[in-house]
C-alpha cells in the first residue's frame, strides 16, 4: 500500500545556529527535496537557535496531523529533552525531568493537533553504508602519494559528546562497532570533540600511519569546518584565512605528527536522507 501523508505535515527540527548559517542549510534543502515528492500535504523547518522555533511547529503549519523528524545525529539532550518540552510533549507539563528521564509519548495531541514525534535520523541502520561510503570517497578524491588499502587504515568516526547526556555518544559506539565487525580496516575508533577520546588525541591513539577521519555530524558548520580542523592541529588564524577566502579548511590528505590524515565532509548531503525521514515517519505512524 502506497504512502498517503497528503492531508498531513512533516516538520523537521534541528538546532541551527546564530553565527553559522550554513548549520541549518542542509535541513533547508532536506525541507525542499521532500517537498518536491509530493507525499506530504505540507513540508517545513524548525530550530532551536532560528527562526521558525521549535515551539512554533503546531502553528506553522495547517494540518491535523503534523510528523516532527529530527534531524540529528543521536539521541541525546536535545531529541530526548528539549524538543519534547518545546513541543510540549513532556507529560510533566513543565520539564523539570533529571537529566536524560524526560518521559514523553511519541503522539500527543498539542494545540488541537495530534504530534507524533519520531526517532532521529542518525540513528537509522543505513548510516553505516553512509560513514564507509564518505571515507571511500575522500581518498578517491585524494589518492594523493596513493590512495591506501582499507587494511592499511585507522578509521576514526567524530562527533561531538557532551557530559549532559550519556546517549549523545551512543550513535557513534554503535557505528564504530558495527563497522568495525565488517572487518575491512586496520582499526575503527570513535572519537569527541568534548569528551574522551578526544579527537585531538587520535594519532597517538592507533599504530596506522593512514588515518581517514568522518565528522558524523549533518551539517559542514562551525563544528566540522572550523573546530575539528583546529583540534587535528591546523592553526585557528589559518583555517579562518582559509574560510574567509573560500577555501577548504583541511588539505587531504594532510601530514601530522608522522601520519596522513584524510578528512571529509559532514554526512548532510548524502542523497538518501529524505528515504530514511520517511522511514521514520512511517514507524511512529505505524
Amino acid at each position: 500500500m502506497a504512502d498517503d501523508f497528503s492531508n498531513d505535515a512533516l516538520v523537521l527540527v534541528a538546532h541551527g545556529s546564530t553565527v553559522n548559517a550554513q548549520s541549518s542549510a542542509p535541513t533547508r534543502r532536506l525541507v525542499e527535496e521532500i517537498a518536491s515528492r509530493n507525499i506530504f500535504g505540507e513540508v517545513a523547518c524548525a530550530f532551536n537557535l532560528e527562526e521558525p522555533k521549535i515551539d512554533d511547529a503546531p502553528r506553522i503549519v495547517s494540518a491535523q496531523r503534523i510528523f516532527v523528524v529530527p534531524v540529528t545525529i543521536s539521541e541525546g539532550h536535545f531529541t530526548e529533552e528539549t524538543i519534547p518540552f518545546r513541543l510540549k510533549l513532556c507529560t510533566k507539563g513543565q520539564c523539570d525531568c533529571p537529566v536524560g528521564e524526560c518521559h514523553y509519548p511519541r503522539t500527543k495531541k498539542v494545540d488541537g493537533k495530534q504530534i507524533y514525534y519520531c526517532k532521529p535520523i542518525g540513528t537509522h541502520e543505513s548510516m553505516t553504508e553512509v560513514l564507509c561510503a564518505r571515507a571511500v570517497d575522500i581518498m578517491a578524491r585524494h589518492p594523493f602519494p596513493r590512495a591506501p588499502k582499507p587494511a592499511e587504515i585507522a578509521l576514526f568516526i567524530a562527533g561531538h559528546g557532551t557530559k549532559k547526556n550519556a546517549n549523545s555518544r551512543k550513535a557513534i559506539e554503535a557505528q564504530v562497532h558495527s563497522i568495525r565487525a565488517r572487518g575491512d580496516y586496520a582499526d575503527v575508533q570513535s572519537a569527541f570533540m568534548e569528551e574522551a577520546p578526544f579527537i585531538a588525541d587520535c594519532f597517538k591513539a592507533t599504530e596506522a600511519k593512514y588515518l581517514v577521519m568522518v565528522p558524523f555530524f549533518i551539517a559542514d558548520g562551525l563544528h566540522t569546518v572550523e573546530d575539528i580542523p583546529v583540534l587535528l592541529g591546523e592553526p585557528a588564524k589559518r583555517v579562518k584565512e582559509r574560510l574567509e577566502s573560500g577555501q577548504p579548511t583541511w588539505r587531504n590528505p594532510t601530514e601530522r605528527q608522522g601520519k596522513l590524515m584524510w578528512y571529509s565532509e559532514a554526512i548532510g548531503s548524502e542523497p538518501h536522507l529524505p528515504d530514511v525521514i520517511l522511514e521514520r515517519v512511517r514507524e511512529v505512524a505505524a
